[in-house]
């Protein structure tokens, strides 16, 4: 009876091994599956950013190369924001001085005919 209970035992530890194995190849299948889906993401985020670095050398393309392109881009964009702002002021200023040009012509013009 012992003998009959460590084969059950035995019978019991084997297929709990098997099971364990097989969800280990599932896991790594998994892990190889994410690690190749990144690096495709990092090389599209790369091809988009900057067509010509990513793809051309046949490299692939690290976590810090794509964060530095994206701050690269992220610096960009703020820059011209603010050059947009500042544009924006300049035409305001101007359009201002504008109106307060056009107003004295017409005061002028108005003048003009009063002396006539």
């Amino acid at each position: 009876q012992v003998e009959e209970e460590l084969k059950a035992a035995w019978s019991q530890q084997a297929g709990q091994l098997r099971e364990m194995g097989r969800r280990e190849r599932l896991l790594r299948s998994d892990v190889q599956r994410a690690g190749e889906q990144l690096e495709s993401f990092k090389t599209q985020v790369m091809q988009v950013c900057s067509p010509s670095a990513a793809g051309s050398t046949g490299k692939s393309v690290t976590e810090q190369q794509v964060i530095e392109k994206i701050r690269q881009l992220s610096d960009e964009n703020q820059q011209s924001h603010e050059r947009e702002k500042s544009l924006q002021k300049e035409l305001s200023s101007r359009l201002a001085k504008e109106k307060e040009v056009s107003a004295d012509i017409e005061v002028l013009k108005n003048s003009l005919q009063k002396l006539q």
